[in-house]
């Protein structure tokens, strides 16, 4: 069985953690879209890793790490997480495939998307200004330059040279030269050319072999540039969606989908949140927490739990499953919150708006239930959380709608509950009953 690990939030849940996790009970793991915008943080051995644009699966020997043709790919930012990962110790040989397809952040993107953010004024979306989102453009507007086009010299000298003109045009303060971008691309691309290939098939030719999938999502179902609270959104399909665009591959490829969820809520940047928490408490969350952007080191706005965007997420990508990471971080709170509606303008609500102003204006209705006194982290069987925290996870599967396969109480790769008997019942058992057996959940 091939298995989704998406966010299902606004980013930031926890995805690197429980793509690490599930790792080793696939042959090949595989990132659908983003860019190095992405900071999946994995732990092992005391040793933080934070992955932008190779899969987390990298850390577990002998797994097939895919960048699909969803995914825009900065080249020496690629390289430079190789090059960190191997004085680490990790053999990435070759191991990491790339799309031929994958669309290239070239240095223009990035004075783009900052003169974009500049002009947007008080409207700013909060980009990362590391060049994605105009690379997507290019991509859209059918100017992009592809990992395929390295292969022909003469056309990528063209299409360089046209490109650096253009944003010529519209940067005034300084002028670019194309020349050594395109000397740049052209090393690149010769250190590239081994790992290279059409992903489609490659993938297409696995699952033949019997060899199975992990689909890791970056940023969050809340991001998607369709689904997402546009216009403060990424500008990829971070949903279920961007896995058959972004790797290839059919619908029927998808045995399951995992969506993690943190136990509260964060976002990064500008946009709605409606449960966001502006005092102590959401200081509190913050610090706890570490909501600090691990590519950036923003501080990421905090908020308690919410159920109605947690449900528009479930329909939006047909969760199978939750992951829930961070529960940790409410031990010691009296009372928590869950958000189940909205009110706004006097009516209630319990479906997510697509209106970003309409979300704006939105309240959150909350139910308050107890907390919990005795740590939760490091837990590693259900039975062992206090029974107010297995409360709580109850309550978030009542109003989510889906049960939590997972529940995570730490950073550590061993800080997780696996409950073998949800497993058994969300649909995921042909993979996740012979890894809860092993986890004694």
């Amino acid at each position: 069985m091939n298995l989704a690990v998406l966010g299902a939030q606004w980013g930031d849940e926890g995805k690197g953690k429980i793509v690490d996790l599930l790792t080793p009970h696939f042959s090949i793991v595989a990132r659908y879209q983003g860019g190095h915008n992405a900071g999946h943080t994995v732990w092992v051995n005391g040793v933080k890793f934070i992955l932008r644009l190779i899969p987390s699966g990298i850390l577990h020997p002998g797994i097939t790490c895919v960048i699909g043709n969803g995914v825009v790919i900065d080249l020496q930012a690629f390289f430079a997480e190789v090059d960190e990962l191997t004085g680490n110790g990790i053999d990435v040989g070759n191991r990491i495939v790339v799309s031929d397809k994958a669309h290239l952040i070239l240095p223009y993107h990035r004075d783009l998307d900052l003169l974009a953010e500049a002009r947007r004024g008080e409207r700013k979306i909060g980009t990362t200004s590391r060049g994605i989102g105009p690379a997507y453009e290019d991509k859209i507007a059918r100017r992009g330059i592809r990992v395929c086009d390295l292969a022909d010299p003469a056309a990528l000298e063209r299409e360089v040279r046209d490109n650096v003109t253009a944003r010529n045009r519209l940067v005034h303060d300084t002028a670019m030269d194309w020349r050594p971008v395109l000397e740049q691309l052209v090393a690149c691309g010769e250190r590239l050319r081994p790992w290279v290939r059409d992903v489609s098939v490659m993938l297409a030719q696995a699952m033949r072999d019997g060899r199975s999938i992990l689909f890791e999502g970056a940023q969050g179902t809340l991001l998607d540039i369709d689904h997402g609270t546009y216009p403060f959104v990424t500008s990829s399909n971070a949903s279920i969606g961007g896995v058959c665009t972004g790797l290839g591959v059919g619908p029927r490829a998808i045995g399951g989908v995992m969506g993690v969820v943190k136990a509260y809520t964060t976002r990064v940047g500008a946009g709605p949140l409606p449960t966001e928490l502006t005092g102590e408490m959401g200081n509190r969350l913050r610090e706890s927490g570490n909501e600090y952007g691990a590519v950036t080191g923003r501080p990421r706005r905090c908020g308690w739990y919410d159920a109605v965007a947690a449900r528009y997420s479930v329909r939006i990508n047909g969760l199978d499953a939750l992951a829930l990471t961070k529960l940790d971080v409410l031990d010691g709170l009296e009372t928590i919150a869950i958000c189940t509606g909205y009110r706004c303008h006097s009516h209630s609500m319990t479906e997510f708006p697509s209106d970003v102003a309409h979300l704006a204006a939105c309240e959150p209705i909350y139910e308050t239930v107890p907390g919990w006194s005795s740590p939760t982290r490091g837990a590693r069987r259900f039975g062992d959380l206090p029974e107010a925290a297995r409360r709580y996870v109850a309550r978030l599967e009542e109003v989510t709608g889906v049960p939590a396969a997972i529940v995570s109480t730490g950073s550590a790769r061993g800080d997780t509950i696996v409950r073998d008997d949800v497993v058994k019942t969300c649909g995921l058992s042909p993979l996740l009953v012979s890894f809860a057996e092993g986890a004694d959940g």
